[in-house]
């Protein structure tokens, strides 16, 4: 009898575990929306770079929330935000740090503040409000001032690590969570109340809404009105005010799929989506010419285009990559068949050593790089981003043939969780001729953090953080097979 209890307890552990891990998507997740015409002046590169000078001057150069701000400031009707990290957690980092959330908190409230009638809405993760474990103070801010914050229902996502998730699903997640104070440190946030031993079950599920999207209303040159649509790596987090980001804002096109996409998210969440109101929708009145292509990816379809891209290289061609995590073994794979086929590739990776004040073990990208330049031909060069407590936080793609480049960017990470429809993410892919203004701006900062520029230093030799170790390689690929990564 308690063999056959065993037994039953185990294929439940195993159907729910398998089911929530294949299970059929909600609507308009893993999307890629039609392409749209545009050009240079309708898109913009921003960036947030930290470098060290000679004297070991550490500065933080910053675009990115600027303009996130200026767009709020600009927006007469409608704004929409979905943002992953949304709070002012600094983990054990004592040295100096933006207070990102507050401010943006503080923007939000003054634009409702002037403009009742605006429509707003947030979107954000749960881990903002650690599970349901705690309260957010920004997030009640917001709500207290009437504007709705849908905080993302991640059940209906698939698991990504369904060795655990089978037995949370099973019975953990039916004892919920509560703010009340526990015994456990926070692990985002030391200074934060303790948390209870629910909360801790609930983080170990490892997925997100991880999207970093913001769509606003503007004013043109000829009074008419648009939608402008701002897709980055960066959040609001304190505790990440100093990492390196990059973003790209689009006054053209796409902001009909953001709307699809993050409608989705608030539907599926049990909110309600709030659409433009019909009469700015009417003013919108945008051609179907330009000489570049822009298409919004979400989830998997980052993953397909990104190894449709770089499969589609030959040895004129050059990838350039700045990533913050990658571990994704198709992506790695591609990249090593690029090498072969004489493709130049400069890949600049973050070495994965620090986290909020704390050291990381360099996993995963210490272990995929020494994988890629012992396979290499000679083809691919890998440098560390000289990262001083901060992260090198971007994930970016850009590829450069005869008469073409192709940038593909945003919130996803070359990783399993990012990249096999677990988290949700989105990104934007740009193509066209490659003098393109955007081109060149991207290229030149690529270039500036490769080639550390003009006395500030921003990247170090692969030698720096070479890690040839065995059994961390090996613990690599289980947690990447398994999912038991939290990457």
């Amino acid at each position: 009898m308690k063999n056959k209890l065993l037994l039953i307890t185990l294929l439940v552990l195993i159907a729910v575990g398998t089911f929530h891990n294949k299970k059929e998507l909600p609507a308009q997740v893993s999307y890629e929306s039609p392409v749209y015409q545009t050009n240079s002046e309708d898109l913009h590169f921003l960036k947030d770079i930290t470098y060290v000078d000679a004297e070991g001057v550490r500065t933080s150069e910053q675009e990115i929330f600027d303009e996130i701000f200026r767009m709020i400031d600009e927006a007469n009707e409608y704004i929409l935000i979905d943002l992953f990290l949304y709070n002012d957690f600094t983990g054990t980092e004592a040295s100096s740090y933006r207070e990102l959330s507050s401010e943006l908190t503080e923007k939000i409230l003054q634009k409702k503040k002037d403009f009742p009638s605006i429509t707003i809405q947030i979107i954000t993760d749960p881990v903002n409000e650690l599970y349901g474990g705690m309260i957010s103070s920004q997030l009640e801010k917001i709500r207290s001032s009437g504007i709705p914050v849908t905080v993302t229902d991640l059940r209906p996502l698939r698991d990504s690590n369904p060795i655990y998730s089978a037995f949370w699903r099973t019975g953990f997640q039916w004892f919920g969570n509560s703010t009340k104070e526990g015994w456990l440190p926070n692990p985002l946030d030391e200074e934060s109340p303790k948390l209870g031993i629910r909360t801790y079950l609930k983080i170990l599920n490892y997925k997100a809404n991880h999207r970093k999207v913001v769509l606003a209303d503007y004013e043109k040159d000829d009074g008419t009105v648009g939608l402008s649509t701002l897709i980055t790596s960066a959040n609001p987090h304190d505790g990440s005010s100093m990492h390196s980001n990059i973003a790209i804002r689009a006054d053209k096109g796409v902001w009909q799929d953001i709307m699809k996409t993050e409608s989705a998210v608030v539907e599926f969440s049990g909110g309600e989506f709030i659409y433009p109101d019909e009469t700015l929708l009417q003013q919108i009145v945008e051609d179907s010419e330009g000489n570049l292509k822009t298409q919004i990816l979400t989830e998997g379809k980052i993953k397909e285009r990104a190894i449709k891209e770089i499969d589609s290289t030959k040895a004129s061609d050059t990838i350039d990559m700045a990533m913050f995590y990658i571990s994704d073994r198709d992506i790695v794979k591609a990249l090593e068949q690029a090498d072969q086929r004489g493709v130049q590739s400069r890949l600049l990776f973050d070495p994965n050593k620090d986290a909020f004040g704390r050291e990381k073990n360099g996993m995963p990208n210490r272990q995929v790089a020494n994988e890629l330049i012992k396979n290499s031909s000679g083809n691919t060069i890998v440098r560390w981003c000289d990262t001083h407590g901060e992260q090198c936080h971007s994930k970016l793609l850009l590829i450069t043939k005869e008469n073409e480049t192709i940038m593909l960017q945003g919130s996803g990470n070359f990783t399993k969780r990012n990249l096999h429809d677990y988290n949700l993410e989105t990104n934007i892919i740009v193509s066209g001729n490659s003098d393109e203004q955007i081109f060149l701006d991207v290229s030149n900062f690529f270039k500036t953090q490769w080639n550390n520029e003009e006395g500030k230093f921003y990247s170090a030799p692969y030698e720096t953080y070479q890690d040839e170790s065995i059994y961390k390689t090996y613990v690599y690929m289980i947690k990447e097979f398994t999912g038991l990564s939290r990457w």
